[in-house]
Parts: structure tokens; sequence; C-alpha cells
């Protein structure tokens, strides 16, 4: 049977959504820079995006969750069981969880469709237990989790169309953009990831710090309470308190003169080289890397100061490819450098038409 699909993607500071329609025909949405000179807030984009369907209504949608705790599928009908499973968990991505969960209310306000979850961290449960394993009590019962799943799982499935049997090697993933992460790929499957037990870990991103000795973190929470520690970890750290409060947005940074926006253009891109490092040490070499998200997919001066350094690695860029965002990259004689468009849209449509089938 053949549907037309919603899908619904709230990320921390955007909503994007695409209808597929049943004739083949694609219509998307996308409602940028939330509360930061956009919609004033998730609720108001969602009003915004049923305006703007007009008459389109879909046969079922599917919604981008960032957590979805212990569940292994990657995508899952939500009935009422469901929804309070995902509400109990809110906590493990107090930015994100909340905008997810309003898209299920909001559209069963709308439609009387099927909705289906689908779920970022679902992508990760491949990796291996060396990945897994934070070194704390294992009684704790926290672990590495790894996000951004639906973006690296449709890259995964693309890669072999480009690269052909080289797909199946050590590829790493840098989704770059608001929320920022990196996936290692082997036979297409993750098998590490930069991002830990929550979305705040791993690389700087626009108001998350990424990784922190934890000895900062006990400092924090003697000057904090617990509600002013979680905003000043989810919304004032990261590009925006390294460029001394000047903006979170890299196409905003790197439009500045000011020295605070450049250090901190300088100091992203120093920690995604690093990770990138990190993992072709773990895989004893990488055979390709793929840039995609917002920052990585449209700013050829970052993919510049990332790549640049790395020509021990075999990854040099053609200036003319890059400089033109084409999907390849590679200067002769480099090993593949990709810049793929992140679609987690298209995924979400394909994880929903399975789970309906």
């Amino acid at each position: 049977m053949t549907r037309t699909i919603l899908t619904v993607n709230s990320g921390s500071s955007s909503l994007k959504a695409s209808l597929f329609r049943a004739d083949g025909v694609r219509l998307n949405f996308r409602y940028e820079r939330i509360a930061q000179g956009g919609p004033h807030n998730h609720a108001e984009a969602f009003n915004l995006l049923m305006q703007d369907m007009g008459g389109n209504a879909p046969d079922a949608v599917g919604h981008r969750f960032v957590h979805g705790g212990e569940i292994t599928d990657q995508a899952h009908r939500v009935d009422a069981a469901e929804l309070a499973r995902l509400e109990s968990i809110v906590h493990l991505a107090p930015l994100h969880m909340p905008g997810n969960i309003l898209g299920v209310s909001l559209c069963s306000e709308c439609f009387d469709v099927p909705q289906v979850a689908c779920f970022d961290t679902a992508f990760h449960v491949s990796m291996p237990e060396l990945s897994r394993r934070l070194p704390i009590p294992q009684s704790l019962g926290m672990h590495r989790c790894g996000f951004h799943g639906i973006s690296y799982s449709h890259i995964a499935r693309s890669l072999p169309e480009i690269l052909g049997e080289a797909a199946y090697g050590h590829i790493v993933v840098a989704h770059l953009g608001s929320g920022a992460s990196l996936c290692l790929l082997e036979n297409l499957r993750s098998v590490d990831t930069s991002m830990g037990f929550t979305p705040a870990g791993g690389i700087p991103m626009g108001t998350r710090s990424g990784d922190l000795d934890p000895g900062v973190m006990l400092e924090l929470a003697k000057r904090y309470n617990a509600d002013e520690l979680a905003d000043l970890v989810y919304h004032r750290m990261g590009l925006l308190a390294l460029s001394a409060g000047e903006d979170s947005e890299m196409s905003v940074l790197l439009g500045s003169k000011s020295a605070e926006a450049q250090f901190a253009v300088q100091y992203f891109c120093r920690q995604v080289r690093a990770a990138i490092g990190a993992f072709a040490a773990k895989a004893g070499g990488i055979d390709a890397l793929v840039f995609t998200g917002g920052i990585g997919e449209h700013s050829p001066l970052i993919r510049t100061m990332i790549c640049n350094p790395l020509d021990f690695l075999g990854f040099r860029l053609d200036e003319h490819s890059n400089r033109d965002n084409e999907v390849v990259l590679g200067a002769v004689g480099s090993k593949p450098v990709l810049n793929m468009a992140a679609d987690e849209e298209k995924e979400i449509s394909v994880l929903v038409r399975q789970v309906l089938a």
C-alpha cells in the first residue's frame, strides 16, 4: 500500500518536516532558529507547520526521537504505553525530548493516523562493549548511547552507491550542526561515536560543551542548583561560551571579525580533528571521511580547517570541489572525502513504511 507519510524532525533549535505524498511528490517545511529570532518556541513552529501544510493530510506520521532509552528497534509505533515510556526518559535529553513528544501530541490533535517514533540512539546498538562501556560502576546502569543515529543510518544506506565496496571499510562520518557528533562505521554499522550517555557529550556544539573534566562539573555543582546547572550545560556552553557570548551559530561566527569568534571556530575545528584522529587510532586507519549536517555540508572553510592537518591520514581536499560544496571533495590521490546531505526525513519515511508494513 502506498501511503502519504509526514515526517517530523524536531531539533534543539529547529523544526524540519517533510510530506512524502503517495504520488511521489515531496514537500519540505523548515522553521529555523527557534527561540533565537525565529518562532518563539516549538509549539509555535508546529502550528506554523500545520498551517503551511494546507489541505495535505498524511496516512501516517514519523517522528525523530533523540533518545529511545534501552530500546533496540530503530522505529516503534507510538501508543499510550510507548508515549508514557518516552515521557519517563525526557531527563536523558531535556533539550530535545520535550519537542519530540510535543510533536506527537500536536499531530494527534490534527490527524487520526498511526504515529511512529524513530530513535537516534538505536543505530548505535551495534557498538561493541569496548565502545559502549563507561569507566564507572556498572551498577549505575549508564553506558554510551550515541546520537544522530537517523542521520548516520541514512548516510550508511547511501554510501555503497557512491563508494562501492569501499563503503564497507572504516568510515568516519562527521555530523556537524548546532548539535554535532562523529561516528565510526565498519561494514556500514556503528562501532564508535563521540557522544556519550547524553547529547551533551563529545565535541563542542552550539550551546553544549561536549566532553569536560568531571572535576569541572563537580565544581559547578557547588555553584549552581540542579536547574541552573542544566541550563548552563545545555544552553550556555559550547560555541556560545567560546565566543564570549557572541553567538552559537557557526555561520554568524564565520562572518565575524572578532578575536573571540575566530577563537571559537578554531577550537571547534581542532576538536573535530582530534575526534577523527582518535577514531583512526582505534580502527588502525580510516578509509573515507564524510561531512554532513548544516555546518558540514555548507561550510568550505570549516572543512578546510579540519582537513588540512589530516594529510598524514591520507585526506586532502580539492579546492574547487570543496568551494562548490560538491559531493566528492577529495583531491587526486586522496582517500575519499565526501559531502553528503543529511536527510533524516527521508530515512524516517523509510523506517515508518517498514514498521507499518
